[in-house]
């Protein structure tokens, strides 16, 4: 049987960068360890866990306390917080990519810009395999320059939006129980964002846009159909989670969609509560399997961004995710797709390698 800690676990997505920005901790209380949150290097070569997609995400002026207690009753509507200014995007997402290096410079990660490189890092084990990622596009103008400013700085993922309109696209919101048929498409410079992703190599992150961006993204892009952070609709009927059909469009473009930590989006009930056993995330498991087929299912946790279940804890605790796994009836070889082998297929694909 596969070890409690490997294989290694590469993740679609985590918020460590927007703990750095907000001064939380600094890149040498990762290195050392920290008391909180759900990332640091020794928790994570402790759980395995390898490294992933970093975000860089330019937070609105609201109370993720606020939110958290809204999301804890039967049914729940936030509205979508307003569109952010570039400018302010622009100088925290420059802060964000500032961070990111200085993890690196510490000794906490490598940034990664191939497969191969993921590969070996995540062989070695000494730091995290890094992947630069914008979670909403807003410090990107109509123009798209900063898109190859950025590109040239290492961001090799973008998502459109979060969950808040840009001039991209719409995102959807906090909302159960609803499907993500919310709102208008891709802008017409959101059309032009996605085909200069395509020409960059740039991944594209279907999450938490609504279910008319996805359709438009399908239509436009010539790369695999990713959602970093995503769950089954059919087991949570929450906005933020994919549809059947949806799920359909991402195995027929040969993409993948990697399962979100966060309880809300877990539970049947959509509540924001870490109470519950980790057999739910193994209906979404068996579901995304289901209709994408064993090589486009993965982890993207949102750790240091989400209330994750009781039964994990933080990035330490991802060995009682692959024991849970094990006794679900996943071998070894599954194990080593769904941890990082099936990031590793589609990053080649999606980047040309």
């Amino acid at each position: 049987m596969t070890a409690p800690n490997t294989p290694p676990i590469f993740d679609g997505h985590n918020d460590l960068v927007l703990r750095l920005l907000r001064g939380a901790v600094t890149p040498e209380g990762v290195v050392k360890g920290l008391e909180d949150g759900h990332i640091d290097l020794p928790r994570a070569q402790e759980g395995g866990f390898g490294g992933g997609f970093f975000a860089i995400f330019v937070p609105s002026p609201s109370e993720k306390s606020i939110r958290y207690e809204e999301m804890q009753k039967p049914q729940y509507d936030l509205p979508l917080p307003p569109m952010l200014d570039h400018g302010e995007a622009l100088t925290t997402t420059l802060d964000g990519f500032g961070v990111i290096e200085a993890l690196e410079d510490a000794g906490a990660l490598t940034i990664c810009r191939t497969a191969a490189e993921i590969e070996e890092v995540l062989a070695r084990g000494d730091r995290m395999a890094a992947v630069m990622h914008i979670e909403g596009a807003e410090a990107i103008g109509p123009d798209l320059k900063e898109l190859h400013e950025f590109h040239d700085r290492g961001l090799r993922s973008l998502g459109p939006v979060w969950s808040r309109p840009t001039i991209f696209a719409e995102g959807v919101p906090f909302r159960y129980p609803s499907d993500p048929d919310i709102g208008g498409g891709l802008t017409d410079v959101g059309k032009a964002l996605v085909k200069e992703c395509n020409a960059l190599k740039i991944m594209i992150d279907l999450s938490h846009l609504n279910g008319a961006g996805v359709d438009d993204v399908a239509a436009i892009s010539d790369a695999p159909l990713v959602a970093t952070h995503s769950n089954a609709w059919a087991v949570c009927p929450h906005a933020r989670n994919l549809t059947d059909r949806q799920l359909s469009m991402i195995a027929d473009s040969d993409g993948m969609v990697g399962i979100n930590f966060a309880s809300a989006f877990l539970r049947p009930d959509g509540k924001m509560d870490d109470d519950f056993g980790l057999d739910v995330m193994m209906r979404h498991l068996d579901h995304l399997i289901k209709f994408l087929g064993e090589d486009r299912v993965g982890m993207g946790s949102d750790f240091d961004g989400a209330l994750v279940p009781k039964g994990i804890k933080d990035c330490a605790g991802l060995p009682n995710l692959r024991t849970a796994m094990q006794e679900h009836g996943v071998d070894d070889a599954l194990m080593k797709k769904l941890t990082h082998g099936n990031w590793l297929r589609v990053l080649r694909k999606t980047w040309g390698q």
